[in-house]
């Protein structure tokens, strides 16, 4: 029996749109992450992308549980000295929201060519509304 390998041009990629409303952040970065990866496939190959393309909306309604609104920090550096920057998960997600379930998500893929591939197949917005209605995303529940 020979072992099947995924050819990239064979795979045909679909797109799927998430409501993050009331979704625990890590909860739905790592099933975010399991399905650009594409290993809810049976034709998942590691090296190749055979995952789907997702559309998150409502990203500024993610949760956390307990303390960790107030305790969780996200850093940031400017490459100068003395340019670290922190700021707390409310701070964040008042200022800039999509960036957390990114950076939840980015940091659950594989590290380089490959996982930035996958990390493209990624979409997150805040609000309802999203320029994707051309690719018929199927909505669907994580």
């Amino acid at each position: 029996m020979k072992t099947f390998v995924a050819m990239p041009e064979k795979m045909e990629k679909k797109w799927y749109l998430v409501d993050a409303t009331g979704k625990t952040l890590g909860r739905l970065a790592s099933r975010l992450a399991f399905r650009l990866r594409g290993k809810h496939k049976p034709e998942f190959t590691s090296h190749v992308d055979t995952g789907d393309c997702f559309i998150v909306v409502h990203a500024e309604k993610l949760i956390v549980t307990g303390k960790k609104a107030k305790n969780k920090m996200y850093h940031r550096h400017s490459s100068y000295p003395g340019g670290m920057k922190s700021e707390s998960f409310e701070k964040l997600q008042a200022r800039r929201p999509t960036s957390i379930l990114e950076s939840a998500v980015k940091g659950m893929l594989p590290k380089g060519p490959l996982g930035r591939e996958m990390f493209r197949h990624l979409k997150v917005y805040t609000g309802g509304k999203h320029p994707h209605t051309a690719q018929h995303p199927e909505l669907i529940n994580l």
